[in-house]
């Protein structure tokens, strides 16, 4: 289409995405379309004139034509050259791969991580089974809580002490009148002795 205007050197066109071709393949849809493309002009004239005069007009003359509603979008790119291009659709590439590779690890990751989670789960429930069989009761833990003590629980709490104090001092009480019993005799023996010489 672009011969038409000067000497074409190199064209680079663009596919579509796989994803776009599919569905349209699916619709019944034959061609394949392109997103984008590049043209090389021999001469840097011919190149400026064709992209001045062609941007933003139609790409069919004629209505039967499939490319009639299409317009132009044609810019002159300064100082460019075709490494460039090639760089940049190298650089596409490699970030395509670089960005396939990330996905398919985290997906791996994932399942990895998916796999030993059900492994794991499937370990617990056959040791519990075996405790089970065993007879050996799984430890649960019980909560208890205490609760505050009745008016009732708290006196008889304090009688008990009031109880086992006296009952304390009293058989303190009983020790020291039988050692005090025991000297009694003791000093009675060794004061009457005294007294007889």
């Amino acid at each position: 289409m672009l011969s038409v205007y000067g000497e074409i050197g190199r064209v680079f066109l663009q596919p579509e995405d796989h994803q776009v071709r599919k569905r349209k393949k699916k619709s019944g849809l034959r061609r394949c379309d392109f997103t984008e493309g590049w043209v090389e002009f021999r001469d840097k004239r011919v190149a400026k004139r064709v992209a001045a005069s062609l941007h933003n007009t139609p790409m069919g003359t004629r209505k039967r034509q499939r490319f009639s509603s299409d317009l132009w979008c044609i810019k002159y790119l300064h100082r460019f050259q075709w490494t460039h291009l090639s760089e940049r659709l190298a650089y596409e590439q490699t970030v395509l791969q670089q960005r396939l590779r990330t996905e398919v690890s985290q997906a791996k990751r994932e399942t990895n991580f998916y796999l030993n989670n059900v492994e794991k789960s499937a370990r617990m429930d056959d040791k519990g089974r075996k405790r089970r069989s065993q007879a050996e009761q799984v430890d649960t833990k019980l909560w208890e809580f205490t609760q505050h003590q009745t008016e009732e629980e708290i006196q008889k709490k304090k009688k008990k002490q009031k109880d086992s104090i006296t009952q304390k001092n009293q058989e303190k009480a009983q020790l020291i009148q039988q050692k005090s019993q025991s000297n009694v005799s003791l000093l009675c023996k060794i004061f009457s002795s005294n007294q007889s010489q």
